[in-house]
């Protein structure tokens, strides 16, 4: 795994601190918090507590001075997430991801009526900064959480890392996907392709979950992924079977039909509920986890629609792969 090129003066501060040794003084610079700078820095710095990258000084991880600096850029986009959202209870949070509009308008509607399968590899691309480390950003809640809560949540984890079994665990899944594309099933092979929206999902499940503060919010996050991914998926699917795509395509989607209309349920009553139960006090940031996440869903599903309706890529590049024969 390779730095990532830099998009602006903050992200080249960063890769240039991480091609040097830990203790020197990185430099912060302000950014638009969903621009493609603040984007690519936030989510090296996270990267950092997930695989690293090959040559940079492991000891980076916890140096302090990349750490205020970390901080510094979170609040930046944590302080916009906030101002954006509408705030409402709980119980109207969770019962509007339950309704699906109809008709529906969403990306997995195009791609499954009208999609091209160039516009399903650029799907795949921009999931990839997620989906190869499905689940990892969730597992830093467990600690933090108690009881039937824990457990739930946990029983969750264990379907998402495959039960057990590697080969079965989502993330594999994901790899084998975009093999079957004719794509590269490398780890975060298409992060520098990748715009800011998709990678602004993925920093925010990291920020959620590296912080307990942001327990209630991480477990909203993960409720609403979990709720809506099933009819999506479905749709997904559909898609693939209409570009007769190769089987490892089609399986990712019906493997998460399956999954996430059970997780919904253990989700919703047993982790929230549970959850609210013992702290009520984080019904608020269980609402906050859930509105953030419909909202950087939509900046991304806007972003790839606009792109597509205009005939041009929803990718920085150009993919780099060679065009299976399967679409």
């Amino acid at each position: 795994m390779l730095l990532p090129s830099p998009r602006g003066p903050l992200s080249e501060a960063v890769v240039t601190a991480l091609r040097g040794t830990p203790g020197d003084a990185v430099g912060f610079t302000d950014a638009d918090p969903y621009g493609e700078d603040l984007a690519i820095a936030l989510y090296t710095l996270y990267e950092l507590h997930y695989g690293g990258f090959d040559g940079v000084d492991p000891d980076w991880e916890w140096d302090p001075e990349l750490l205020r600096l970390r901080a510094r850029v979170e609040r930046v986009f944590l302080d916009a997430l906030r101002s954006d959202v509408d705030m409402t209870d709980l119980d109207s949070a969770l019962e509007a991801l339950l309704v699906e509009q109809v008709p529906g308008t969403g990306v997995s509607h195009f791609l499954r009526d009208d999609g091209t399968w160039e516009q399903m590899c650029e799907y795949f691309a921009h999931r990839s900064v997620y989906h190869h480390k499905e689940a990892d950003p969730h597992a830093w809640v467990i600690p933090r959480l108690r009881g039937k809560a824990k457990a739930a949540l946990v029983a969750v984890e264990f379907d998402e890392f495959g039960g057990g079994r590697a080969d079965r665990m989502h993330s594999q899944l994901y790899a084998d996907l975009l093999e079957g594309a004719g794509m590269s099933p490398e780890y975060l092979h298409y992060l520098d392709d990748v715009p800011a929206p998709a990678i602004a999902i993925v920093n925010m499940m990291s920020l959620f979950g590296l912080h307990r503060s942001l327990r209630g919010s991480l477990v909203g996050h993960f409720a609403a992924a979990e709720i809506t991914t099933a009819p999506s998926a479905q749709r997904m699917a559909q898609a693939l079977q209409r570009m007769e795509a190769d089987p490892r395509c089609i399986e990712f989607f019906t493997e998460h039909i399956e999954a996430d209309a059970v997780h919904e349920q253990i989700m919703r009553r047993d982790v929230i509920g549970s959850l609210v139960e013992q702290e009520p006090e984080l019904a608020s940031d269980v609402v906050f986890g859930i509105q953030a996440t419909e909202l950087l869903e939509a900046r991304l599903g806007d972003h790839l629609l606009s792109a597509w309706t205009a005939g041009d890529t929803s990718l920085r590049t150009r993919l780099r792969w060679l065009v299976s024969q399967n679409g």
